[in-house]
């Protein structure tokens, strides 16, 4: 009866929300947009915008944003004007009930004798092509990127699914971003003008999916530094902003189902799973009991009791499950809310949900190095929560905004493993129980404000953010018998439960880590030599600190018991063989490995200040010009201190862009950056990594990476969301930070080495084009077609101080092309779209190569994505179908024996790691009140 009670009362309450946003629609329309200059693209802070023919008028705030809300459905004519500036016209504005009409206007300067007195007029068509080349040409460093608009054609659901759409941007492990050919640790990202720290205990890396695309405003990458931009980089440094004041009052919800051709509806084991796993959230069973005995204590000797209870107070329940793998799903509810105030003063607030879920299997993966001959099946389940609250209040010439996001990621992953060991001649049954929680909490409150009366800003931004990664019972065990028996069904495996080893053993790592960070940037505009200048200077800091604490732990059979029953309890199974009956019969002794490194804590702090010009000459040439000055202190601790070093650097940067025409720009730069090693590429913590059959360590002598970069490009706009671009760069690296194997024992150690010099270079070529040019068919004008490619090269000598195989080699996780196409196609009014979507990579180095054995290589596949798209309801619903990875090419890393720059499995190649990922297909809708 309760719960019949709750469900009514949730059910009433989604009803009355629902009729409160449906109620809220009055019958009326709004314009909004924004104004910026011409010649630089800036806003424009408190222009007159009036509706022709009215009394009413609204300033645009400092933002360069403007709204008129409750405008009857009609078409208008909208006037703009600015002292400074010629007065601006705009007709035939068309407002329709319920909706907001999008309208950026661009200014022009007025000349001396003119002043503002010259009135230009042009249609709304007009001016919205205006202010888009406006945007695409403006830019001061030479950039790409994806619109809201674009990411909501494509069948992405996350960031780091956009992101493989940007030019020279590839993605790996479906999660980290690649930009220009080179390894995720050279990017950065920011997220709402603050950096966002690396989500991964084992390596510099932002997972990208935590970022639901839906509450994404839109993403930039830029491929060239300005004093203002993190100098800590060489590929690009990726910006993603959301969105915070909506423009009108909103109600959606989304919801969607997929099937992947490899898992769904198919047998899928796994642990039993609570009703919080399901939310994302572990429900503390698996972790260490609060009064745990230490290390010490366990080394010291514990009683026969402590030891006992110590053993059955650890989640022994191994038990697997069997069930029919469910399809995916995810659920998006996104409420915003605006107030406009009589003053043009505006207040906003905008809040979505997500939730996403996916059980996932990766059957017969080819495990293979030096002795090892193995095969994997692997039940991935993943959960995803995501929540946004964003709100911004506009007052005057100010505007306050108080940024949030929470994302929290439960994957349960298990693997059976089947396969031989050469080196020890033995047949092996290995299982993997691996739970691995992720989160990510940042808040960001920012202001913008007008100084003075001229165009001059001041922005402030305050940025807490914590990471949390938990690894709790990590169990990983492996049975055993003669590889002479393999086929013997009377000789039974036996578990290694004898002795204690970090691939035999018990897992709990626990990561915690704080990123305070703040800054201060003001920019004014000036005219020098007749030309309009900005200057712009700002100081910031950030300041992280981390702790990180691992313990191997496991159940060590006492060999001085009973044979018989020493034999008999090695043959039982995974979920009997840790039984609480036989720890409370004392035959188990509790064992701890490890070493003082397995716990440490780190520090940093950066400080930093630049300045630089935005300098116009004449009316075609611009130049953006500065320096920036970083000052880094670090610290890592284990039970002594390892590290304690500080490093001041001075980055020059140029980026010289001359105007061709109206539209197309030629740009130039040069440009300093860094690239300073990860907390964990310096700690020396190490593990067993079983996925990739080798132990992984970090090390404390790195050094920070220095690199020189330089880049030409020449782009044109030929119409309205056109381009057509061609770039070459060129990087020079000091002391490049990469990964290595360290081969010289059957199980290879993964770390960290840097290279004294390396260097890579290469070209992009960039395309996208309406159809409507082939001929005046209306199908071809309402398809537009797009490519990006990528042709890199690099080169990196291996250090001397090992007799490595390969003497030079690409760097790592560089790839020498990368190839984006898309087709995009509208039809019906717009009400139907389809979008298709081609990504390949050249194949890439995963790691350096050994003494050993070479490089090992990732091969390239061919991925195509598919989505069609259907409005219903008045447009307010729409229905997607989605297919992704429609080839399900296999996934492989390889030895590349033959030298043949490709796999070839009969060729003399050999295996390391290779499966087939399948194809998904989804099918959601999703409604807008």
């Amino acid at each position: 009866m309760k719960s019949q009670l709750t469900l009514k009362k949730a059910l009433l309450t989604l009803l009355f929300v629902v009729i409160s946003a449906t109620v809220f629609a009055q019958g009326t329309g709004k314009i909004s947009g924004t104004v910026s200059d011409k010649k630089t693209g800036e806003t424009l802070i408190g222009v007159s915008v009036k509706i022709a023919g009215t009394t009413k008028a609204v300033g645009t705030d400092v933002d360069g944003k403007y709204i008129f809300p409750g405008l009857a459905e009609g078409k208008y004519t909208i006037e703009i004007s600015y002292i400074g500036y010629s007065t601006k016209k705009i007709t035939d504005v068309e407002v329709k009930t319920n909706t907001t009409t999008s309208l950026n206007v661009v200014m022009e300067e007025a000349n001396s004798q003119t002043l503002n007195q010259v009135v230009i007029t042009a249609s709304f068509k007009q001016e919205s092509t205006n202010a888009l080349y406006a945007q695409q040409k403006n830019s001061s460093v030479i950039s790409d990127g994806i619109s809201s608009d674009q990411i909501k054609k494509s069948p992405d659901k996350n960031t780091s699914e956009a992101l493989r759409r940007v030019s020279g941007a590839t993605i790996q492990d479906n999660k980290f971003v690649i930009v220009r050919g080179l390894s995720d640790r050279y990017n950065t990202a920011t997220l709402d003008n603050s950096t966002l720290p690396s989500t991964e205990p084992n390596r510099k890396a932002f997972s990208f999916d935590i970022v639901p695309s839906n509450l994404v405003d839109k993403i930039t990458i830029s491929k060239t530094a300005t004093p203002d931009l993190p100098a800590d980089f060489a590929g690009g440094a990726v910006q993603i902003s959301t969105k915070d004041i909506p423009d009108q009052n909103f109600l959606s919800f989304g919801l969607g189902y997929g099937y992947n051709t490899q898992s769904t509806f198919k047998d899928f084991l796994g642990t039993g799973k609570s009703a919080l796993n399901y939310l994302g959230f572990d429900d503390g069973s698996k972790q260490l009991a609060s009064n745990f005995p230490s290390r010490k204590k366990i080394a010291a000797g514990l009683t026969t009791a402590r030891n006992n209870s110590s053993l059955r107070s650890l989640s022994n329940d191994f038990s697997i499950h069997n069930s029919s793998a469910l399809p995916s799903q995810n659920y998006q509810f996104n409420l915003g809310r605006v107030k406009q105030f009589k003053n043009s003063n505006r207040f906003g607030a905008l809040f979505s949900l997500t939730y996403r879920n996916s059980q996932n299997i990766n059957q017969d993966v080819e495990r293979r190095f030096y002795e090892y001959d193995y095969n994997d099946n692997q039940y991935k389940f993943s959960t995803n929560l995501g929540a946004l609250a964003n709100f911004a209040y506009s007052f005057g010439k100010n505007k306050i905004s108080f940024k949030n996001i929470y994302n929290k990621t439960y994957d349960d992953n298990y693997t059976e493993r089947t396969g031989i060991d050469n080196s020890s001649t033995t047949a092996n049954k290995f299982y993997a129980y691996d739970i691995l929680q992720k989160s990510l909490l940042k808040n960001t409150l920012e202001g913008d404000h007008q100084i003075g009366g001229k165009n001059s800003k001041l922005k402030w931004t305050l940025s807490l953010s914590n990471v949390k990664n938990n690894q709790p019972n990590q169990l990983k065990i492996v049975y055993v018998k003669p590889v002479s028996a393999i086929n013997d069904p009377t000789v039974a495996y036996q578990a290694n439960v004898t002795s204690l080893g970090k691939e035999n053993s018990r897992l709990f790592t626990d990561l915690d880590e704080n990123i305070y960070s703040g800054d201060v940037n003001y920019s004014t505009p000036f005219k020098l030599f007749k030309a309009s200048t900005t200057f712009k200077v700002g100081v910031g800091g950030q300041y992280r600190e981390r702790t990180f604490t691992a313990r191997f732990l496991g159940a060590q059979l006492s060999t001085n018991i009973d044979p018989a029953l020493f034999e008999s309890i090695r043959k039982l199974p995974v979920d009997q063989i840790f039984s609480p009956e036989l720890f409370r019969s004392g035959v188990y002794k509790l064992a701890e490995i490890g070493s003082d490194a397995d716990n440490y804590d780190a520090n940093s702090l950066t400080s930093y200040g630049y300045a630089m010009l935005d300098q116009k000459f004449g009316e075609k040439v611009r130049v953006v010009y500065g320096v920036r000055a970083e000052n880094y202190h670090i610290q890592l601790n284990t039970t002594k201190t390892l590290i304690d070093d500080t490093k001041l650097d001075l980055l020059p940067s140029v980026n010289f862009t001359y105007s061709i025409n109206p539209k197309s720009n030629f740009r130039a730069s040069y440009y300093r950056t860094l690239a300073r090693p990860e907390f964990r590429e310096l700690a020396p913590f190490s593990f067993y990594d079983y996925e990739l059959l080798a132990n992984q360590s970090g090390n404390p002598d790195l050094k920070r990476t220095a690199i020189d970069n330089a880049d030409l490009r020449y782009e044109i706009y030929p119409g309205s969301g056109e381009i057509l671009s061609f770039s070459v760069f060129y990087k020079k690296f000091t002391n490049a930070i990469e990964s290595y194997r360290y081969d010289v024992n059957s199980t290879p150690d993964i770390s960290y080495f840097n290279t004294a010099k390396a260097t890579t270079y290469g070209v992009e070529l960039e395309a996208r084009k309406n159809l409507g040019f082939i001929n005046d068919s209306q199908s071809l004008k309402n398809t537009t077609a797009y490519v990006n490619f990528s042709l890199i090269k690099s080169e990196v000598k291996n250090p001397d101080d090992q007799k490595y195989i390969d003497k030079t080699r690409p760097m790592v996780g560089q790839s020498p092309y990368v190839v984006n196409a898309g087709l995009q196609h509208t039809a019906l009014n717009n009400k139907l779209n389809f979008n298709l979507l081609y990504n390949k990579i050249g194949r890439r180095i995963i790691q350096a190569s050994g003494i050993n054995f070479p490089s090992t290589w990732e091969a390239p596949r061919n991925v195509f994505d598919f989505q069609m798209g259907y409005k219903v309801l008045k447009a307010k619903g729409e229905i997607k179908f989605n297919a992704s990875d429609i080839l399900s090419e296999r996934s492989t890393i390889y030895f590349d024996y033959n030298k043949n720059k490709k796999y070839d499995k009969n060729g003399g190649d050999e295996t390391i790691t290779s499966y087939k990922p399948g194809t998904n297909l989804s099918l959601s809708f999703t409604y807008t009140f």
